[in-house]
């Protein structure tokens, strides 16, 4: 059997989880790339030349960095801003799409409100997004959402996450903190000022 690569779809009504197919999580230090595993900043680089040759970058901050909850949310979301201004003064179109806040609210449901959440395909073929990011989103919406871009797509996925990473990302990024999203930045500014993209 050949080894399962996280590329960009569309791949298929319902794409398997890239877990299934063998993709593990990176360790401390350590990205994935389409399923395999490098050097984190190996995995930095990556994503700042898809991001500096998207034609609609966009970053996808969920409800664990746009409700102020911690100081650590609230260093993260201006991380956040910082990586978006520098995509936007390289590339207009740039776009920065809160994610909503999925939880259901009970005892009433709005299935308007609490369902469109689960389709981020139709976010990113309405914006025509080509490279996304998220970050600060929980896991487990992470996880869906990434396989349903994956399955019906042709969007390249990058997860910066708070935990282990996201191995349905074509590009992922353990133990997000402030730092490591300014060094995202820091990255995109330098392959942005060398024209090495």
């Amino acid at each position: 059997m050949s080894k399962y690569s996280v590329l960009k779809g569309p791949e298929a009504f319902l794409p398997p989880a890239a877990a299934c197919e063998g993709v593990v999580l990176p360790d401390p230090g350590q990205g994935l790339i389409q399923g395999d595993i490098v050097q984190e900043t190996l995995a930095m680089e990556e994503a700042a030349r898809k991001f500096l040759s998207a034609k609609n970058p966009t970053l996808f901050p969920g409800p664990l960095v746009l409700w102020n909850w911690n100081e650590t949310a609230a260093r993260k979301a201006a991380a956040i801003k910082r990586l978006y201004d520098v995509l936007k003064s390289h590339n207009s179109n740039a776009l920065h799409i809160p994610m909503p806040d999925y939880r259901p609210k009970y005892p009433k449901i709005d299935p308007a409100i609490e369902i469109n959440p689960n389709h981020p395909n139709l976010t990113i073929w309405y914006n025509k997004i080509d490279v996304c990011m998220f970050v600060g989103v929980h896991c487990h919406m992470a996880n869906l959402s990434l396989k349903i871009i994956r399955g019906g797509t042709d969007c390249y996925t990058i997860a910066m996450c708070a935990q282990a990473g996201h191995e349905d990302a074509m590009i992922t990024f353990r133990d997000a903190t402030p730092e490591k999203i300014d060094i995202l930045t820091n990255t995109v500014e330098r392959l942005k000022a060398s024209g090495d993209y």
